[in-house]
């Protein structure tokens, strides 16, 4: 759960040398309302006054994630689980919520660990810019200086040139202390991630959540298409094969009696049966082109904006070629959103590009429309929403009033 950081030092010294401030002030504070609010439940004072220490609790732990995103770079998420409504079901779930007590913990420590990081932070910083700096000091405030090595060498160091060799080992004291600082920072920013961030339950938790919701959405999105195809064989190459069955024995009936017309209806036969034969390719492209599965997304893609009715320019990277799936979701993500340019945006020229990150393939359709699309539940963009969320994708839009739109999906390419 935790990630690298690697902050700046400068913001890092800065974060130390405040964080004593607000160690000592929040853990005055929690612990002094805790220990009022136990003390006094027995009179029922106790219990809001432990609501509004679970609340100010909360509040500080907010306070202090924005505070390391900006000193030292960790985006921490918020750990909270949804609150009820009423004030009561709020209390009982702020007090049942592991991470209130996390948010406790974190302040607690924050006092004896704060104070250590400001004691390091000055005594290094205080100790590097003491010896860097002592050659001019001796310079403008003369002064001498006796170090006594074992076996009774002395150094004096009264002069500019004298303590330059100071100046040296306070190079490599500065050096240290940037290393030091350095790994303490991200040990700080880990123990904040473990203590202010979401635990690792609750991260499998959340992450179930979005796998079930997923797959329900796939199974929707798997059952639409499938009427879809149910749909379109029954009023298209069902009929034309019905069609062409009973002329075929029209035909055979007439053969004798009036071949002409027998010929006619024969020739109306092969017409239909061709009719039908093409309708079924293009069910079969809907279902899976077969330019797709043969030479991958930059044909299959080039190949849909051929066939749209606005300019469509398309850029195409992305070596090594992904998983079938993910093709598949990519190919019919930019069909979906060509077809819907067309019919709804105004848009005189569309742009797609797709390429590939080291784990997952990004697909960006864009259009000089008049803006304003959005996703709504049953519509179009909702539809590419749940096809992408069939392999943990998601879907972005950003359409204002008046264009451009951009419609950006994230495709992961390993499960």
């Amino acid at each position: 759960m935790a990630t690298r950081v690697n902050p700046n030092i400068g913001r890092i010294s800065g974060y130390f040398l405040l964080n004593l401030v607000t160690g000592i002030f929040w853990f005055v504070l929690l612990v002094t309302l805790g220990a009022v609010s136990i003390g006094t439940a027995v009179i029922w004072v106790g219990i809001p006054l432990g609501v509004l220490t679970m609340v100010l609790a909360r509040g500080a732990a907010t306070a202090e994630r924005a505070w390391l995103r900006a000193a030292l770079g960790v985006d921490i998420p918020q750990p909270y689980r949804p609150l009820p409504a009423t004030v009561t079901g709020r209390a009982k779930a702020m007090a049942k919520d592991p991470a209130t007590w996390r948010d406790f913990a974190y302040w607690l420590i924050m006092l004896p660990l704060g104070a250590l990081e400001f004691s390091l932070t000055v005594a290094l910083w205080s100790a590097v810019l003491g010896t860097v700096f002592l050659p001019f000091y001796l310079h403008w405030l003369p002064a001498t200086w006796e170090v006594t090595f074992p076996g009774g060498t002395v150094w004096l160091i009264d002069s500019f040139i004298n303590a330059l060799p100071v100046s040296v080992l306070g190079l490599l004291l500065g050096v240290v202390a940037y290393r030091l600082l350095k790994a303490l920072g991200q040990g700080h920013a880990v123990l904040a991630q473990s203590l202010l961030g979401p635990s690792r339950y609750g991260v499998l938790e959340a992450k179930a959540e979005q796998l079930s919701a997923s797959r329900a959405r796939g199974v929707e999105a798997a059952e639409a298409e499938r009427r879809r195809i149910e749909r379109d064989l029954h009023d298209g190459a069902q009929q034309r094969l019905v069609a062409v069955a009973m002329g075929l024995g029209r035909a055979r009936g007439k053969m004798e009696s009036d071949p002409d017309a027998a010929r006619e209806l024969i020739a109306e036969a092969h017409a239909d049966a061709k009719l039908a034969i093409s309708e079924l390719r293009d069910l079969a492209r809907g279902i899976y082109p077969s330019v797709l599965g043969d030479r991958g997304l930059d044909a299959a893609l080039s190949s849909l904006a051929a066939r749209s009715p606005i300019p469509v320019e398309v850029e195409v990277d992305v070596e090594p070629r992904p998983p079938t799936a993910v093709e598949s979701t990519a190919y019919f993500t930019v069909a979906e959103t060509l077809t819907n340019i067309a019919k709804h945006s105004g848009a005189t020229q569309a742009r797609v590009k797709v390429s590939r990150t080291e784990n997952s393939v990004v697909v960006e359709v864009t259009d000089n429309g008049r803006g304003g699309a959005e996703v709504r539940p049953g519509g179009g963009l909702a539809g590419l929403a749940d096809r992408a969320a069939t392999i943990d994708g998601v879907v972005v839009v950003v359409s204002p009033i008046g264009g451009p739109t951009v419609i950006r999906t994230e495709l992961p390419c390993a499960w």
